[in-house]
């Protein structure tokens, strides 16, 4: 296949299926952690005057790729996080956060800017970012399985929750519901 500008098409034709394989954090973390980063270097070539077309485009694509990555995988990330039941409420809810914070940002962005200047308006906000990006980094558990092994000591064995196991120690995709009101004490992270 030929390149274009040193890049080979089929790469990022193939990256979607690449990206699919990955868990959720791997891709998500670095990838918000790529906008903060990409805000602070331009926020540091515009300081310096570095900043033409070809440099303000390639951030562009830039920014696109890390928001496509960081966000993409939102969805699967909300529906493992919920049962079916409760997963229109998780949604609204992450629509309603996520809202709040563009409620917040694109004001600042927007007065800084008009106020300050673009060099000093994208500096605070690749910072918020990275403050963001750390957080999500100690809140989110590095080990997070879909299945996980757990006992339910507390109850008597439920043919339809416990299945053929005659024990009350078993696996299964695990969400908070009204058997499982908390995480096992042994989870990993």
């Amino acid at each position: 296949m030929h390149q274009i500008n040193g890049l080979d098409p089929a790469r990022f034709v193939l990256l979607p299926c690449a990206l699919g394989r990955l868990p959720d954090r791997v891709v998500m973390l670095p990838a918000a952690g790529l906008l903060g980063g990409v805000l602070l270097a331009f926020a540091a070539n515009a300081w310096g005057g570095v900043i033409g077309w070809p440099m303000l485009l390639a951030n562009w694509l830039t920014l696109g790729f890390g928001y496509f990555a960081a966000q993409t995988r939102t969805s699967r990330l909300l529906r493992r996080s919920a049962t079916p039941v409760d997963r229109p409420t998780v949604f609204a809810a992450q629509f309603a956060l996520s809202h709040v914070a563009w409620l917040l940002t694109y004001p600042l962005a927007g007065r800084l800017g008009k106020e300050a200047g673009i060099p000093v308006t994208l500096a605070p906000l690749g910072g918020l970012t990275l403050i963001a990006v750390a957080a999500a980094a100690v809140l989110w558990p590095a080990h997070d399985p879909d299945v996980v092994e757990h006992a339910h000591p507390e109850i008597d064995p439920d043919p339809p929750h416990f299945g053929e196991a005659e024990t009350h120690r078993h696996t299964h995709a695990f969400d908070i519901d009204d058997l499982h009101r908390r995480w096992p004490a042994a989870r990993p992270g």
